[in-house]
């Protein structure tokens, strides 16, 4: 549950509620003596905190997608090197003829 803050209006007290999103906000100052309205504050929240050597998003992926993923790379990394290699030939061909030309 998330915790808010409140002021009162007349006497100034600050304090702290833990409620839950879906209950109304506290409309009386909790001091016995003061019989002010309070006000909600807006908070900052609390922060994110990462402890360990990291995360990623592919930390928590799905089996199901982690096989897809993993068949899609060994496909990919085969047809990948045929074309580069197919394509050093070209480009050496193409730096050959171009001296033979000149000269």
């Amino acid at each position: 549950m998330p915790t808010y803050d409140y002021e009162c209006q007349d006497c100034g007290h600050q304090f702290e509620a833990r409620q839950s999103m879906k209950d109304p906000h506290l409309t009386d100052c909790p001091k016995q003596e003061c019989k002010g309205k309070v006000k909600r504050k807006i908070g900052l929240g609390s922060g994110l905190i990462f402890k360990g050597s990291g995360f990623y998003i592919t930390d928590y992926r799905s089996d199901s997608y982690k096989a897809a993923a993993k068949a899609d790379s060994s496909g990919s990394s085969g047809g990948g090197g045929a074309s580069s290699s197919s394509g050093g030939a070209a480009s050496s061909g193409t730096s050959s003829a171009s001296p033979a030309a000149s000269a």
